[in-house]
């Protein structure tokens, strides 16, 4: 009588199921090759030439000239337009964050319940996000034009200028970037509004709470996810704004509305010519925009839980 008779039907077995899990292992690594490939020739390979590029002496024209670290970081931090760039970066950034969330959840809670004029206003509010911020930069260039806006007439008599003044150039930036965006983070909080459950707000509703009580106990802490996501995307976003202040503003005036990214691009490109000093400047606001998302998210998780 053979022993083994009985297991050589369950080694088999095991046999079949480790090679359909290697056939499904080889189809997933096939599946993610293209993404891998994609993130390591455009992300992680200029990724490492910046670094590089940030220890060195690296002028525009003449390439690797030998490490000189951290002598590119030290002239980054001591460029005379450093503070004044982060300064306006950190204002510009909370402005812009606070009023593209308030004005993305407002237009949400609007457009929330499904309706054929609702449906009508999405899209309404939508249709900007589909204008490259590039073009949009452009268009508001020509409305804020002394020369060709239609609004000059009105803004003379009230002795507004759009871009004349650095509080005027910063409004007119953050009005335009409002405009652009702000159905983008409507459709974000409109996916999380409808995530929620429709029993948690009939619940509310029966135990008597007001609008304001079912808002403030039940919407907010379940929207926390998606106001995480958008909070993040939209500092990021404003950590790194360069088109609409290099189309409208130029830096102007007297230099009160240059960004950290647009420094970037003067000390590589105008001026300095210092490819180097421009890439350790990179090398710092990536190392912030890290920091502060991972702040942000911690923040939020801490809250949640």
């Amino acid at each position: 009588m053979d022993l083994d008779a009985p297991s050589r039907p369950a080694r088999a077995t095991t046999r079949r199921r480790l090679r359909a899990s290697g056939r499904q292992a080889l189809l997933g690594w096939l599946y993610a090759t293209p993404t891998a490939v994609f993130v390591v020739a455009l992300f992680l390979v200029p990724l490492g030439l910046v670094v590089k590029m940030s220890v060195s002496r690296w002028p525009l024209l003449s390439g690797d000239q030998g490490l000189n670290a951290p002598d590119n970081f030290t002239k980054a931090v001591s460029h005379r337009f450093f503070t004044d760039s982060v300064i306006f970066t950190v204002k510009y950034t909370v402005l812009a964050t606070v009023l593209l969330l308030l004005l993305g959840l407002g237009l949400a809670l609007l457009v929330q319940e499904s309706s054929r004029w609702n449906n009508l206003l999405r899209a309404s509010f939508l249709v900007p996000s589909a204008l490259g911020l590039a073009s949009a930069s452009l268009l508001f260039y020509v409305l804020y034009s002394p020369y060709a806006s239609p609004f000059e007439p009105l803004m003379d008599k009230l002795g507004f200028t759009f871009l004349g003044s650095p509080t005027g150039a910063l409004l007119s930036t953050v009005f335009l970037i409002v405009w652009r965006y702000a159905g983008f983070y409507m459709v974000l909080m409109l996916v999380g509004l409808q995530s929620i459950p429709g029993d948690v707000f009939e619940a509310a509703r029966s135990d008597g709470a007001t609008r304001w009580q079912t808002f403030r106990k039940v919407t907010l802490p379940l929207l926390r996810p998606t106001l995480a996501l958008t909070t993040v995307l939209c500092v990021t976003g404003s950590l790194l704004a360069f088109e609409q202040f290099y189309i409208l503003t130029k830096g102007g005036p007297d230099n009160s509305t240059i960004t950290v990214v647009q420094l970037i691009y003067m000390i590589a490109f105008q001026g300095q010519n210092d490819l180097g000093v421009a890439a350790a400047l990179s090398v710092i606001v990536l190392g912030a925009l890290v920091l502060i998302n991972a702040l942000q998210l911690r923040a939020f998780r801490s809250e949640e839980s």
